[in-house]
């Protein structure tokens, strides 16, 4: 994304070279079983992630057919919430257990994301943010920076949401997210809730297609490499960032004008030096969150749900609560990435691909609970989500001059939208700090200023 953006405002003939050791995608990434391709993370996006609508749009991608299917919240000895094919009933449902708590949660929700929607007025009208404190001071004033310091549940406490509902709703979506608690930042969660409640969508063969077409459609440079480090030079009075990295076959290093930093910079996540920078440029506190995503083709163990025949069982996704004893975080039916015209859900009796989020590797005894047997299980361990309650100031965007980091953001709230947000306001400030426009750089009453322009 942030290749694609600074193509598209700097022009065709600026020369970008993208490092990747691993695979192009990162966190979206697909598993195979049987022939068929499966997500394993970063399986859905909200129907108003525009610069990922935009992106399939460019790229000639479609969204994947939807396959419907019923979700229930597990607490480890019973469903506490149950989905039906009835809307109206999943309303009468929710009032009933929860009073108004659901149409409080909506409206909260509603408001954080109407105000977050600014964000694409003012990148439209070339607007960038030096900060993350900017940026969410433009969206949503001081409220919005200090949802980044407060917890989602004090937030929904506050307006007038029941503790029942938080414990019971509010932290089975945040396990299924982002693995932690409702003691993640408000603005975090909100993010994550949005998804939850929104209408979603996933990219025809797999959304990480959106990353290799964007840089194929950008032409970019990458180079298989790891990078090392960065050092600072100067040419005719301008810096000038040495990027040295490792291959397979040595070591190496090549000069740019400008470097954007994609990687999270923490010692947990990257061995990244900083030579020649004064004042030196320090690791970031905060740690990450271990998430395990394993994909298991099997029959599922309906009568550990509750449910001895498993012809009756109704659910394609169970999310659970904070339980002590409760060894996943969700589970869900998964459909291929390319699902033809003819494409059914396996019945509930019939062997299927489940995908299986956790915070541990599951052992023996857990996959046997989970599944009556299994014919593959594919493990994968990340090293996913900031744990959000390991930082209390956010990342700078600005690290010197033209060296720019990105994956700050995730701090604020992690999916595949937020980071082409970042990127497209790293390229935007990138852009008009090279070209002096500093007008268009943190400026305020911007709502102001863009209904003028307009």
């Amino acid at each position: 994304a942030a290749a694609y953006f600074l193509q598209q405002h700097f022009g065709p003939q600026v020369q970008l070279d993208v490092y990747e050791a691993a695979g192009v995608g990162g966190r979206l990434a697909t598993v195979t079983v049987n022939k068929q391709q499966y997500e394993s993370r970063g399986a859905s996006i909200h129907a108003l992630s525009l610069h990922m609508q935009d992106f399939v749009k460019i790229l000639g991608l479609k969204h994947r057919r939807e396959v419907a299917g019923k979700s229930a919240i597990f607490s480890g000895e019973h469903f506490v919430l149950e989905e039906t094919d009835w809307y109206l009933l999943n309303l009468f449902r929710l009032w009933w257990h929860y009073g108004i708590s659901f149409l409080r949660l909506q409206m909260w929700v509603e408001e954080v994301m109407e105000k977050f929607m600014r964000i694409y007025k003012y990148q439209a009208h070339g607007y960038a943010f030096s900060s993350l404190e900017e940026l969410l001071r433009s969206l949503g004033g001081d409220a919005f920076v200090n949802m980044t310091q407060r917890s989602v549940a004090e937030s929904l406490l506050e307006v007038g949401v029941t503790q029942r509902f938080v414990d019971d709703v509010i932290a089975a979506v945040l396990r299924s997210s982002y693995g932690q608690s409702v003691l993640v930042p408000a603005f975090a969660g909100a993010m994550s809730l949005a998804g939850a409640q929104g209408s979603t969508w996933a990219v025809e063969g797999g959304n990480k297609l959106v990353c290799s077409g964007l840089l194929k459609v950008t032409k970019a440079n990458v180079i298989p490499a790891r990078v090392t480090g960065i050092s600072l030079h100067s040419s005719e009075g301008r810096a000038l960032y040495q990027v040295h990295y490792e291959t397979s076959e040595g070591q190496g290093s090549a000069f740019y004008d400008m470097v954007v930093v994609t990687t999270p910079l923490h010692p947990s996540r990257s061995n990244f030096t900083f030579e020649n920078f004064e004042p030196p440029i320090a690791d970031f506190p905060g740690a990450f969150q271990p998430s395990v995503t394993s994909v298991v083709h099997g029959y599922l163990n309906s009568s550990y749900f509750g449910f001895p025949d498993p012809k009756l069982f109704p659910f394609t996704s169970i999310l659970t609560t904070d339980t002590p004893d409760l060894f996943f975080n969700a589970m869900d039916n998964i459909c291929p990435v390319n699902i033809s015209a003819a494409f059914r859900r396996k019945q509930p009796q019939e062997a299927a691909v489940w995908r299986v989020l956790s915070q541990q590797p599951l052992d023996k005894h857990q996959l046997k609970t989970l599944f009556r047997s299994y014919y593959s299980v594919q493990v994968t361990e990340w090293q996913t989500y900031p744990r959000y309650d390991a930082a209390k100031s956010l990342p700078p965007i600005v690290l010197h001059e033209n060296l720019f980091y990105l994956s700050g953001v995730e701090w604020v709230a992690s999916s595949m939208e937020m980071i082409a947000v970042a990127a497209k306001n790293v390229a935007l400030l990138a852009y008009n700090r090279w070209h002096q426009d500093l007008e268009k750089i943190d400026q305020k009453d911007l709502m102001h200023k863009v209904k003028t322009e307009l």
